[in-house]
């Protein structure tokens, strides 16, 4: 192992996060940027470039202190150009050279992935994962992204497409998907799929609820009032948090026959449900997993939070 130093860069539509790590996956120093989106995005890359810059300095390194610098972007991202295309939320409206960029602003070799592919390589490295070689991650936030190390590499398909585990099909004839398909699991399993779950359950539900007296009088919900009135017993909510775990359980266990890897591990915001979320989704992916895979594979719960972005992508920098 390289006794070099990682950079790792997490680019995010808010904040754009930094951490030096080991060679081994530890964070000595970790610092953020809000990133400026205005102009087309165009002051995101040097914004970036002037930061690791400066803190290189400021800890009184040099760039030959460094194996490299990993980094995880939203959009579409082509590993070997190094390229993003339709970050929108980045306001990044044309095809970024963000590898040529920045390899010649720092003087240091960049590797760039897809945000959720990043986040899955931080948990498998140093979080649920274990550094296990066969993992499958699946973040549950706005949308519904994933990531699959299959033999300790990150998967792609030949055109980065692997690992859309928002876009399994678990309900042919349910919603309609932004993709343009009906039933993906983000429609459901998202937090905004889980709002929409309960709007529709609730309409139907003539019983007494506190999720359906907020939306009969005209308030908004969230998932996490949802799961917080599931877990307090309000009967409507654990009626949605079982349709959800149910659809989330049938994809994985899907996944899981496919892959069979050692651990399927859940993140992302929705995840913040912890053992009551995890619990139900196992029952379902036990029910639909191949009987070796489900005495094989474990579903878990990401442990690393907001940090498995900028560890996933100094674990980048190792490749």
């Amino acid at each position: 192992m390289t006794d070099q130093k990682l950079i790792g860069v997490d680019l995010g539509g808010t904040t754009t996060k930094f951490a030096i790590t080991t060679a081994d996956g530890e964070i000595q120093q970790r610092w953020s940027i809000d990133t400026n989106v205005l102009d087309e995005g165009a002051h995101i890359v040097p914004d970036i470039i002037d930061s690791i810059n400066e803190h290189i300095s400021l800890y009184q390194m040099k760039p030959e202190d460094f194996e490299g610098i990993g980094m995880g972007s939203p959009g579409s991202v082509d590993v070997k150009a190094g390229t993003v295309t339709g970050a929108y939320n980045l306001n990044w409206k044309t095809m970024q050279n963000v590898k040529a960029d920045i390899e010649a602003g720092t003087h240091l070799a960049l590797t760039i992935d897809n945000d959720a592919n990043v986040a899955a390589l931080g948990e498998r490295w140093r979080g649920a994962g274990e550094n296990e070689p066969d993992v499958v991650f699946v973040t549950l936030g706005t949308g519904v992204g994933g990531g699959v190390i299959a033999d300790g590499r990150l998967l792609h398909g030949v055109a980065g497409s692997a690992g859309e585990i928002g876009h399994v099909c678990v309900d042919p004839h349910g919603y309609l998907c932004t993709c343009g398909n009906h039933g993906c699991l983000e429609t459901v399993a998202s937090a905004t799929g889980v709002v929409r779950v309960a709007r529709e359950m609730a309409e139907e539900y003539s019983g007494n609820s506190s999720i359906k007296k907020t939306l009969d009088d005209g308030d908004e919900i969230s998932s996490k009032i949802v799961f917080d009135a599931a877990k307090n017993g309000d009967p409507l909510a654990i009626k949605v948090v079982d349709r959800v775990s149910y659809f989330l359980g049938l994809a994985l266990a899907n996944v899981g026959n496919t892959m069979n890897p050692r651990y399927v591990v859940i993140g992302g915001g929705v995840s913040a449900a912890g053992e009551f979320l995890r619990s139900q989704v196992e029952k379902y992916f036990k029910q639909f997993a191949f009987t070796n895979v489900r005495e094989t594979t474990e579903v878990r719960l990401a442990t690393l939070g907001n940090g498995a972005g900028v560890l996933g992508a100094a674990r980048l920098a190792l490749n």
